[in-house]
Parts: structure tokens; sequence; C-alpha cells
């Protein structure tokens, strides 16, 4: 019924371009591409990396240092070798970051090289962005043309959740780059059936578990499947392909595993996000299962499942891809990209096992539609920007069923189907853009009528002459993409710093964190998704002067008693009538004051803003100590690191709640004069409440943080920089 490979279609009416000349030079071959390509095809992919590159550039040091939390782990890597390799928080090397190192590497060579600023932090990001719409026209490309190619590739960098996170320092930029070669390689293992393309596969997928852990393997079972029953040779060697592909995924992923489980833990850092200072404690606990069922020992509200088919962190459920929280982050076209699934597979319904288009169409679909399963239900943690996962695969869907179709437009079904798909983009996309109503309110009717336009040109494709044909697929894409490009503008346009960034204008996500000034959208219980006790309303955080902007937390409701005033003092992150924090005696008075200034939900999210005195201080004599100050939780410290450039301990990591150092070894610390002072505040661990008595954290072991407060605040001199308190640990109190 079909060869081996599946003829990749070319432009109607666009002649083949001449055979490449082998001994032309490179330059002029890789500008002139493959010869199966029209001679517009390479510069026209040469342009769209140019504007990906361009457009994802601007103004991308308003970001400052991002999420200063992997920042400053960057900071760590660039001035220690032992810091690069585990992935520590600081170059003194006591405690790592909440996942594998892979992804900071790029990112610490680059300051190594160019020093600590915030375009070395971040160009490597925007860098693998463009590799990222590279790959996806590469592999729409040899099955759909260079049309089809280029459409999958704008649709990638047009996404707006995409523009933001190649543009940011979390570790979904890498994660994303690589399944997305996984599935490029995967497709080429069942192109030629060479095991070589599987084994990249695999190596790929291993890199990426050192990037995310254990979010590198949704895909494996469509990959494993697709390959099984599609590639052109004998079962027998099927398996034994698939083995050997596992086995480069074990061993590009595991010898990081293997070097950090096997080196004694008193001599590298402590394991961040554990609480049992092990990696593979964390990768299957808080970073793996505890994701899916929301049992997540040491997180930000401590473990426990979801509540009311919710939990924390929003609604769970088949809709949640499409709801406020996320929609307009990634699913713009994800209804037309479904539409296009299905009219692909049924396309190729009848082709023989080993048609390269459909196993094209399995890989990148049933990546999309695992993935997006997951995040579906997951009732662990989940924030919005995780669904970059999915662009790379709905771009792909895309390019390869528009491609598809209109090679088969003369058959009657497929312009019904390609219609269809305008229909549900041009009517997703002007619901999407009714949710926020202040924001181009007109560009939601030229949206929704140019689809519906569209629709009605594309139902007669097969009777329409060329250039009419070609007006009403042009305003079909046009229609499609008006939304999205909308909202990625405004997303390169804005700053987005903190641990929760969303993309698109105020009010596109029922989340606000991650924009200065940015306002939080009726959030479900005033935490993600929603603590027990809160009310969704509309809320702002307060942005004193001096202070970095307010991240505010709407519609406060954190389980406890007392009302949370948090009118955001040092760094702006106030908890708008927020209910106190678990275990607390209220949020008001000095509570207010430490949670929502120094620490807290404040500092966990966004880090503090550094007075020129506070980093005088920290300077001096700072040669002398292997940390020149530690403060409970990871932004706390991570601010005072980047600002410094020294080493500042992270007491209890990212949420304080992690068990490290012991009261046991901070005293050992101090006495033997490596640490110079300690920040009062920090993170959710440490905090003391209005009364004065030590709290517990938000989860997790967080009396170790409080222990280390009490002991300092009791034993040493108090140092007041501004609205900064710092104890001097070489200098005790008076008995």
């Amino acid at each position: 019924m079909t060869t081996q490979y599946d003829r990749p279609p070319r432009t109607a009416g666009t002649p083949p371009a001449p055979a490449a000349d082998p001994k032309a030079p490179f330059a002029r071959r890789l500008w002139r591409g493959r010869p199966e390509d029209p001679g517009w095809a390479r510069p026209a992919l040469w342009a769209l990396l140019a504007a990906t590159f361009v457009l994802y550039l601007r103004d991308l040091s308003a970001s400052g240092f991002a999420n200063s939390f992997y920042s400053a782990a960057v900071q760590a890597g660039s001035t220690s070798w032992k810091a690069f390799f585990f992935g520590s928080l600081d170059g003194g090397n006591a405690i790592t970051v909440d996942k594998p190192s892979a992804f900071l590497w790029p990112m610490e060579l680059s300051v190594r090289i160019f020093g600590l600023n915030s375009w070395a932090v971040l160009v490597p990001q925007v860098l693998m962005g463009v590799a990222s719409v590279a790959v996806v026209y590469a592999a729409v490309r040899r099955r759909s043309g260079a049309v089809a190619g280029l459409v999958a590739g704008g649709v990638l960098a047009l996404t707006p959740v995409a523009a933001m996170m190649f543009r940011f320092n979390n570790p979904d930029a890498m994660l994303a780059l690589l399944m997305t070669l996984a599935c490029y390689f995967t497709v080429r293992a069942v192109e030629d059936g060479r095991t070589r393309w599987l084994v990249w596969a695999g190596v790929a997928i291993g890199f990426a578990f050192l990037a995310k852990t254990l979010q590198a393997f949704l895909i494996l079972p469509p990959l494993a499947i697709v390959h099984a029953v599609c590639a052109p040779v004998r079962f027998g060697k099927r398996l034994a392909q698939l083995g050997l592909a596992t086995l480069a995924l074990v061993v590009s992923g595991g010898w990081w595993v293997a070097v950090v489980e096997l080196w004694p833990a008193s001599s590298r850092p402590y394991i961040g996000g554990s609480q049992h200072n092990s990696f593979l404690e964390l990768t299957f606990g808080y970073n793996g299962l505890g994701r899916i069922n929301g049992d997540e020992t040491g997180s930000v509200g401590g473990g426990g499942g979801g509540m009311g088919g919710g939990g924390r962190w929003g609604s769970t459920g088949w809709d949640r891809m499409f709801g406020a929280e996320v929609g307009g982050q990634v699913s713009w076209l994800l209804p037309a990209a479904l539409v296009l699934l299905a009219a692909g597979l049924w396309a190729t319904r009848r082709l023989g096992r080993t048609s390269v288009t459909r196993a094209s169409f399995l890989v990148w679909g049933g990546s999309l539609l695992i993935t997006m399963a997951v995040f579906s239900y997951m009732a662990g943690i989940f924030h919005q920007y995780y669904t970059v996962a999915l662009a790379p695969y709905l771009a792909a869907v895309t390019g390869m069923g528009a491609g598809l179709l209109w090679e088969r437009r003369e058959e009657t079904w497929a312009g019904w189907a390609l219609a269809t798909a305008s229909v549900a983009s041009g009517a997703w996309g002007y619901v999407l853009l009714n949710r926020t109503s202040d924001y181009l309110p007109w560009l939601k009717w030229l949206v929704l009528v140019g689809g519906l336009l569209a629709a009605l040109g594309l139902l007669f494709l097969g009777r329409a002459p060329r250039n009419l044909a070609l007006g009403a697929a042009a305003l079909g894409l046009a229609a499609a993409l008006a939304g999205p490009v909308a909202y990625t503008l405004s997303t390169v346009n804005s700053a987005h710093t903190g641990s929760i960034p969303t993309a698109g204008p105020a009010g596109a996500s029922m989340m606000g964190f991650g924009r200065p000034g940015g306002r939080g959208e009726g959030m479900r219980g005033g935490f993600p998704g929603g603590m027990p006790g809160g009310q969704s309303q509309r809320g702002q955080g307060q942005t004193p002067p001096g202070g970095a902007a307010g991240q505010g937390f709407p519609g406060g409701g954190f389980p406890g008693q007392g009302q949370g005033q948090g009118n955001g003092q040092p760094n702006g992150q106030g908890f708008p009538g927020g209910q106190g924090f678990p275990g607390g005696t209220g949020g008001t008075g000095e509570t207010g004051r430490r949670m929502g200034g120094a620490g807290g939900a404040g500092g966990l999210l966004n880090g503090a803003s550094v007075p020129a005195k506070a980093r005088k201080l920290l300077l001096a004599d700072a040669g002398s100590y292997t940390w020149v100050a530690a403060s409970t939780g990871s932004q706390n410290a991570a601010s005072y690191q980047l600002a410094t450039n020294k080493a500042v301990m992270a007491i209890g990591g990212f949420n304080g709640t992690d068990p490290s150092p012991t009261l046991a070894q901070f005293k050992r610390y101090v006495t033997d004069g490596k640490i110079h002072y300690y920040i009062a505040g920090g993170g959710m661990g440490g905090g003391m409440g209005r009364t004065g008595e030590a709290r517990g954290g938000m989860g997790g072991n967080s009396g170790t943080a409080s222990a280390i407060s009490t002991w300092v605040e009791a034993n040493f001199k108090k140092v007041t920089v501004g609205s900064a308190t710092f104890y001097d640990l070489t200098r005790k109190k008076a008995n």
C-alpha cells in the first residue's frame, strides 16, 4: 500500500529545486537546503529563526535574574566546580536546588565566560528556544513540506508560554528542547530503521531527566509503542533497538544519579527538596509521585493530596488545559490541533504498518495527549508554565495536519476538517480574549469573524481557484495566530521574576505571580489552587517605596487564625485578605512584617530588595568566611548572594523546610568562623508568630530553621540596615 518512506509532499505548483552539489561550499549548501525543498524554503527558515531570536531577546534584561533561586545556583556553579556538578545553591556547597543540575550547566558556563549578569543567565535559554523551533521545523518539513514546517515552527515560537519560558531560567526550556529532540529522533528511527536514531532518542530523554526528573518520562509510552509497531525492521530487531535505547537512557540519565548517591554525604551538599538527603527520595517523592497524588512532604503547604477535586494547585479534570488558570498560556490552537490530529490519523488509516506519516502523527500527537492527561489530573504542585512542554507537540501536530489536509484539499472531507479547525481556533480564541476583556477588546471579534470567514472558504477548497484557496488558508492561519501573537508580544514586553511566572497580559491567568506589579486574578483560595478557608477574590500586593514590585496573593486563604494584613514590607509581597498561616497565631503584627517582608510566601516566590548599605555590610571582610551570611529559605538568601556575588547559605532550602543544616551543624559552622551574618526573616520554615513564639513552617521538618532562628536571636547582636535585620555571628550578646 505504501513504500518504506512516505513521499514528502511539496507545495503545489512549486517546481523542485535542483539537486544540491555535494562539492559546493558548505555555506551555500546551508543556505540552499535539501534538493527536494523549493528554493525559498531554507531562506524562509533562517528568517523564522532570526525573527524568533530577536523576539525572544527583546528587553531580555528587564527580568533581571528572573528566578533568583536558580540564578543563585548559576552564580555558585560559576565559582565552584563542585557546586557546578551538584547544583548547589551557594559556592560553599551547603544545599542543592530541588532538581538535578544539568539544566544549570549551560547558564553556568555562560556566566563563567561573560560574568554574572542577566544576559549571561538568560541568553542560553533563548538559544534553546530557537533550537526547539528549528527541530520542530525539521521534523514537520520531512513529512509535510516546507510550508507546514514553517507553520509549525511559527506556532511554537508564538505560543505565549514558550515565549516566556525560553526567556526564563527554569528547567523547562532545556526539558522542552530535549523532549522535542526525542520525538524527532524517534520518527527518524521509524523512517529508516537505524538503531542510532533510537539510541539518540534515549540519550535525549536521559538528559531531560537530568533537567527535570520524571517529567522526562511522560512521553516514553507513545515513543516506545510507535517504534515497536511501525519501525521497518523485523520485530525482534525492534525489541533489541528499544532495549539499546533504554540502556542509553539509563546511562545518560543515571551516571549523575549514581555519582550523587555514592558520594559520601558528609562531603557533598545536602540534596535540596528531600527530607533525608537522598536524590532518589527527591525523584520519586517531592518531584515524582508527589506531583501526581499531591502527597509532597516538604512542599509548600505540606503533604496531602487534592481537596474537592482540585487541591492546593488548582482544579483538576479533563478541561484543566482550557481553564482560566492555564488556557491563555498554551491552548489557543489546542482545539484545532486535536481536530487536525484526528483528521491526520483518519487520512493515514489505510497506509501500511511502516507509514512514517502516520507514525509522525502518533509520536507527536501521542506525546501531546499523554502530557495533557497527566497535567490535567495531577493533584500535586502544578504551575501554568509547565505547559510549555505541550507547545512543541501542539505545533508539530498543527503543522503536519494542516499540510496533509492541504495536499488532499480536493477531497471534500479534507476541506470540512480544515474548516472545522478554523472555526475551533476562531471560537476558542474569542473565548480566551474575552477573559481579558479590557485587553485589546476589538481583537476577539476579528479573531472570531476571521476564523468563520476562513472556514467558509475552506469548505470549498477543492473547487475554488488556487489563489482563493490560498487566501482562505492564509486568513484562517492569521485568525488562529492573532490571539497568541498579541499575548506573546505582551509577554516579551513585560518583565518576569519570581518562581511562578505567567505569560500574557495582566489577568490572563488566575494566578498573577511573576510579573512586577502583576495582579492575581481571583486565584482560588489565595494560594495556588486555594487552601481551605480561602475565598476567590481579586487581590493586589502593595509596593512600598524602595521595595520590589508587589506580587499580591489574591483573596488570600491560608488555614489558621487571624487576618493577614500583609502590606508587603521590604519586597512588597502582601497577603491581601489572608487568614494567617497554618499553626501560627495570625497574620498581623510581627508575622505580617516577617512573612510579607523578608520571607514567607512573599520571600518564597520572589527575592528581597538588597539596599547598598546591606551589600556593603556583607562584603566587609567577606574573604574570611565560607558564607558571608545565612538566611532561612532560598529566595531571601539568593537575593543577597546575587547582590554580593558571595556565598549565602539558604537554611532549609527552597521552602525553608528541609532539615539542613541541623542546629548542631549550624553551631559548628559559627564556632569555626564560617558564617558572618544571619539575616532575619526568610522562608516559610523559620518565621516567628506575633507573640514571638517560634512557629512551624508550611510542611516538612521546619523545626530546624525555627530552632536556628531562636538560637541566633538569643545569643548574637542585632544589626539593623534599613528595614532588614542582621545578626553578627562573630559578636555574642553580653550576659
